[in-house]
């Protein structure tokens, strides 16, 4: 196969699967040099769900939803600065509690005879309001009120009322001023409400879509891809969306590519076969194994470069979650003993070859603006104190300690080889006998939020870049203390009184040191209480074809694909 989809290789793959033709794309040159058309291919080694916005649990859901949804405002993958979207410009009362926001005159929501028999209408501020008030709604595919919480006026009572069953009064705070203007009255100032704003459980969809069953929703927004088509084996096929809004700096219609095709598997040594072979426009975190592969970009028998290959810091962590609910881990002690008897630095010079940088300072990785991380006692290397707490628990040398199952994923960078290390660091150095469970990403999920495992892996990549985003998986309101209920952002089910007032209080600071103060504090409390075990911040370790332009590179691997663009030139030598 050839290294980037043409539209005739598109055409065949959608015959093949008996669904039709898609757009056809506006092949040729475009001003300012650049080109059109070409397919964007890659792979997610995790299945994804129905997609709708207000369920996007994982990293993979979120890259593949990217392409059709979108919100008043996004995070700028240059340099992840908060920039317009649906919204063209915005402006904030004197108090800091008032956002108005204007939209652009010119976005319709993607062509669906089923929703739209008539045809796509334009964005109005009413659908802005209605997906918010249900972002405000308690239901089972809703995991993303806590953006809302505590921030919006009326949000709580809402939410919670419709949780109860009660008459849900009006959301009060998100007010329609006319058909484009939108307010929205937050309960106190909030520093990073327009962050909150980018995060994809803000997206704008039509209301059909939020009606429809789970598992039949369709996909419809006013991104620059809708839905082509979805084949039984996940595959899906992604077309440009005629009527999309938006143009660049020289007046071309976005997005130059003709579409994009999202594949699922789950042995990442395929899938770099599948890049290597001309198949994949771009693979992020290639399998450990095989890294000594990578190492020559160029084909030494013809002089051509093969792939670029980057490496930055990620906004990522990795850590291990403890369920303090539950025996053992309900010791502090043994908590604390199995986090200390854990070497970060070996896993990240080991067994992920550098991949990697240690979580010395706890959830939060270092380089966010003014965030003091040494104020943060982390839980680094220490066997001495690890074997000694242990002891004190009543488990000395391991002795009587029950078995216990570390819960993994399959999917992931390294995830079994860094639970294969640590299995053996924690029989080494606490003489017990930890067992490793290897599951489905679907499954391992499944597990962790209905608080079923007592021991597990989770990794975190930032919603938005400030340290408020990770510390909101320890932030008592998003646990849900009814066990018999999923808790999926907090996990843990932490709740801490000092961490939850620091905090809170950090939240409604304007004052941006202080606030990055208090949030270290916080922080500090939680490392103290020792409900998650860091392991280490992740490399993006990234490789893509030569001729593909314009994908941006950024901490966050927010991946634009509307200005993306393939150079024929190149690509032809």
């Amino acid at each position: 196969m050839r290294s980037v989809w043409t539209l005739t290789a598109l055409v065949a793959v959608v015959l093949w699967q008996g669904c039709g033709e898609p757009h056809r794309g506006m092949a040729g040159n475009a001003k300012g040099g650049l080109h059109y058309g070409g397919m964007f291919n890659w792979n997610e080694a995790m299945p994804v769900g129905d997609l709708f916005p207000l369920g996007l649990a994982t990293a993979a859901e979120f890259r593949v939803a990217s392409l059709v949804y979108q919100g008043l405002v996004r995070l700028d993958p240059a340099d992840l600065t908060v920039a317009p979207c649906l919204a063209s410009s915005w402006t904030v009362s004197e108090d800091g509690r008032i956002y108005t926001f204007t939209l652009r005159k010119d976005v319709r929501f993607h062509a669906d005879a089923a929703l739209f028999p008539d045809g796509a209408p334009t964005l109005q501020a009413g659908d802005v309001a209605a997906c918010f008030k249900r972002l405000c709604t308690a239901s089972a595919d809703n995991q993303m009120f806590w953006l809302f919480q505590g921030r919006v006026k009326g949000a709580d009572e809402h939410y919670y009322a419709t949780q109860e069953g009660r008459p849900a009064p009006e959301l009060s705070g998100v007010r329609v001023k006319d058909d484009l203007t939108l307010e929205i009255e937050l309960l106190r100032p909030e520093p990073l409400f327009l962050q909150i704003l980018a995060h994809q459980g803000c997206w704008i969809y039509p209301e059909g879509v939020a009606q429809a069953k789970p598992g039949k929703r369709p996909m419809v927004g006013t991104g620059p891809f809708r839905l082509h088509t979805r084949a039984e084996d996940g595959t899906m096929v992604f077309e440009r969306a005629p009527a999309y809004w938006d143009r660049d700096e020289h007046g071309n219609a976005l997005p130059y590519l003709d579409g994009a095709r999202v594949t699922f598997e789950a042995d990442r040594s395929k899938e770099l076969d599948e890049f290597l072979n001309g198949h994949l426009s771009v693979l992020v975190d290639p399998p450990l194994e095989r890294m000594g592969e990578l190492t020559d970009s160029i084909d030494r028998s013809t002089g051509a470069l093969r792939f670029h290959l980057s490496r930055i810091p990620s906004l990522a962590v990795q850590f291990y979650g403890f369920n303090a609910g539950k025996p053992p881990f309900n010791d502090l002690r043994v908590r604390r003993a199995f986090a200390l008897a854990i070497d970060q630095q070996v896993l990240v010079d080991s067994v992920l070859n550098g991949s990697a940088m240690v979580a010395g300072h706890g959830l939060v990785p270092s380089g966010l603006k003014d965030y003091p991380n040494d104020q943060v006692h982390g839980l680094l290397y220490d066997p001495d104190s690890a074997r000694k707490l242990l002891a004190e628990a009543g488990y000395p040398g391991g002795k009587g300690f029950p078995t216990v199952r570390l819960h993994v994923n399959n999917a992931g960078f390294g995830y079994v080889r860094v639970a294969e290390a640590v299995q053996a660091m924690i029989e080494r150095e606490l003489g017990i006998g930890l067992l490793v469970s290897v599951l489905p990403a679907d499954q391992h999920y499944a597990m962790v939020d209905n608080g079923h495992a007592l021991l597990w892996r989770q990794g975190w990549v930032a919603d938005y870049p400030d340290p408020e985003n990770y510390l909101a998986l320890l932030y008592g309101r998003n646990a849900v203390l009814d066990t018999a209920r999923p808790s999926p952002l907090n996990t843990t089910r932490y709740a801490n009184a000092r961490f939850d007032s620091l905090y809170q209080e950090a939240r409604m600071s304007t004052d941006h040191r202080a606030r990055m103060r208090l949030l270290a504090m916080a922080e500090d409390q939680a490392m103290r209480d020792a409900t998650v075990a860091p392991l280490y911040h992740e490399r993006l370790v990234r490789l893509t074809l030569p001729w593909l332009k314009g994908l941006p590179e950024n901490a966050m691997d927010l991946r634009d694909l509307s200005r993306v663009w393939i150079d024929p030139a190149m690509r032809g030598r």
